[in-house]
């Protein structure tokens, strides 16, 4: 008899694979994107912040969807931010997650494709 000992299984290492939604992924993606100059197509919405703390908020999704022309949205919203400019404290653009991932995920896609 040989005196042998069982041999021992080497314990896996377990992965674990992280789930990023393709939401969270374009999340990520748009926080470190400059926001100087976004396409008005790609807004969800605008809140302006004036001196006085009062908040106007503007449903550029809304705006659009009812057919109003985008361009002429985009120079009305420029000229009454531009005139406005003095009691502005601060404006925060909400951008339209999906709308940047139907525009931009195909062009991904076909740069990823042979990889």
């Amino acid at each position: 008899m040989t005196n042998q000992s069982p041999q021992r299984k080497k314990p896996r290492l377990k992965v674990k694979k992280i789930n990023v939604s393709i939401r969270d992924h374009w999340k990520h993606i748009l926080r470190e994107i400059d926001k100087d100059n976004i396409p008005i197509h790609l807004l969800q919405a605008i809140s302006v912040n004036l001196i006085d703390d009062t908040k106007v908020n503007i449903n550029i999704r809304e705006l659009l969807d009812n057919g109003n022309d985008p361009e002429i949205l985009d120079t009305a919203i420029k000229a009454k931010m531009k005139e406005l400019d003095h009691i502005i404290k601060d404006i925060d653009f909400m951008i339209s997650i999906d709308a940047v991932a139907e525009l931009v995920q195909p062009i991904t896609d076909e740069i990823l494709k042979d990889l």
